[in-house]
């Protein structure tokens, strides 16, 4: 089951902004895709003046995870959602659980 762990840096000034508009925007992938887990997470002091941010997907229903058709859905719709607030690449890895 794929499961996506993406992170990126922005100004800690960014924050209240940018994490309304991925929040509005992640309620808005789960409505358009039921059974998305979506989550926005942010390291709580900044690294050499800059926040790290990261946003994990997952899809627990389905037998296969995160299709690699949602996971370019999400990577194009975050380029015009974060646009005003990164200051570096998205980083995208790809996971899959551990059988425990």
């Amino acid at each position: 089951m794929r499961e996506l762990f993406i992170y990126y840096r922005a100004e800690p000034a960014a924050a209240p902004a940018l994490q309304a508009a991925v929040q509005a925007w992640e309620a808005q992938l789960r409505l358009s895709h039921p059974g998305l887990l979506a989550r926005l997470l942010r390291r709580p002091e900044p690294d050499d003046g800059w926040h790290t941010w990261m946003e994990t997907y997952a899809m627990p229903a389905s037998a296969d995870g995160l299709t690699p058709a949602l996971q370019d859905e999400i990577e194009q719709s975050a380029r015009s959602v974060l646009a005003p607030w990164t200051t570096s690449a998205r980083h995208v890895e790809v996971f899959h659980p551990c059988a425990s």
